[in-house]
């Protein structure tokens, strides 16, 4: 092309650099941002958004933020784009603390997002407040869910399913229930993923009747059908409740009336309440029930078994059953 005598411009240099950056080669297309520059042609955020993404997906981090520096240096205002790229870096580097800070910065410099962009948004917060969470920073994931509902970018269930499990782990099952109402009357369908919470909640703040109530509900009144993990959660908190009767009478009921075939985890929940109610002839029992379902002892069945063992509780022919 210029050996022909025609000069690359910008948009030569855009379309060039967005082809490398879309083939991963992030190296060729920083190579001709120095060249554009070296030659005095002007670059623009296109060009630099391009090359941030690119760095972001290839997980080098530290060279787009400093490409992000560089086009601050240069006077080129960084746009929605150039900071959902940056955040989402910090994100999958765990850096919540820095890319919570860069989303304040997004917003005071104007660059709100657009309808076009809420979806990219709702999924950065998702990613921060889970990690807040997960991280026991409980306050800065509440004030980053109000932030983000004041900003208009609407939360979708994984969010309030992130958030709600926030609370009920941090033993605040009350605020979990004021905004489960809150998804109520804003005609919001939580799903049964966000009633598994709750009724998880509930059970391990030893609230297993009202957690009861709830689980029947479900079907008649809210028109959610309860999956195995609904019955493994009710099942677990009917456990620690004393209630193994009842605990067994919907085992039986979910796979003969209701057709949820119980899963691994089900059988082992009931294995150790048993076990650990002296149910040793029951306990037997679903193990070779388990077993002939392909299913297996997880680790903390084996942690128990072997403790048994090893007090007396059991005898070896035991641990050969169930290995």
């Amino acid at each position: 092309m210029e050996a022909k005598g025609i000069e690359a411009n910008v948009v030569t240099y855009n379309s060039l650099i967005s082809s490398f950056c879309k083939a991963g080669r992030w190296d060729d297309g920083a190579q001709l941002l120095k060249d554009m520059i070296t030659r005095g042609i002007a670059s623009d955020v296109v060009i630099f958004n391009a090359l941030i993404d690119c760095l972001v997906k290839e997980r080098k981090l530290k060279e787009a933020e400093e490409l992000y520096n560089e086009m601050i240096t240069r006077g080129i205002d960084p746009d929605t784009i150039t900071y959902n790229s940056l955040i989402d870096g910090l994100c999958i580097e765990n850096r919540l603390d820095e890319a919570n800070q860069m989303m304040d910065v997004m917003v005071s410099k104007g660059c709100e997002p657009s309808i076009v962009t809420y979806g990219v948004m709702v999924v950065i917060v998702n990613i921060l407040i889970q990690g807040f969470c997960q991280e026991g920073k409980l306050n800065v994931a509440k004030e980053l869910f109000q932030e983000m509902v004041s900003e208009g970018a609407r939360p979708d269930t994984v969010t309030y399913g992130i958030l709600l499990d926030g609370l009920c782990d941090n033993g605040e099952l009350e605020e979990a229930l004021e905004i489960l109402d809150k998804m109520h009357t804003s005609k919001m369908d939580p799903g049964i993923g966000v009633y598994n919470i709750i009724i998880h909640g509930m059970c391990n703040a030893r609230k297993v009747d009202d957690a009861w109530d709830l689980f029947s509900s479900l079907l008649p009144l809210k028109g959610v059908k309860a999956d195995v993990k609904t019955y493994t959660i009710m099942i677990a908190g009917l456990c620690k409740k004393g209630s193994l009767s009842e605990a067994d009478m919907l085992f039986k009921k979910m796979g003969e009336e209701d057709g949820i075939a119980p899963n691994e985890c089900t059988y082992n929940t009931l294995i150790r309440a048993h076990l650990g109610g002296s149910g040793v002839v029951a306990s037997v029992e679903l193990i070779e029930e388990m077993k002939r379902c392909g299913f297996a002892a997880d680790g903390s069945t084996m942690k128990m078994v072997i403790d048994m063992l090893s007090d007396g509780r059991l005898n070896k022919s035991f641990w050969s059953m169930l290995s």
